[in-house]
């Protein structure tokens, strides 16, 4: 389970948008409400997608994707 579970602040995955990230962003998915709910949470999708990552996601992603096109 573990293996999907991905440091909030990491560099972006190629399958990572605004509104999903792969694997697991969350700090503790233990207390997720979406933990195990198939079609939804990354540790249960086979293709360990997350589909409704927390509210700062949004906010988090704008900022990774900022950093990624300074690099470029």
């Amino acid at each position: 389970m573990n293996s999907y579970k991905v440091p909030f602040s990491a560099p972006l995955n190629e399958e990572d948008t605004e509104s999903q990230t792969f694997g697991c962003r969350q700090n503790n998915p233990d207390i997720c409400g979406n933990n195990g709910i198939e079609g939804v949470c990354a540790f249960v999708c086979p293709d360990h997608i997350c589909r409704k990552p927390s509210r700062s996601w949004k906010k988090k992603y704008k900022e990774l994707k900022g950093m990624e096109n300074e690099q470029t």
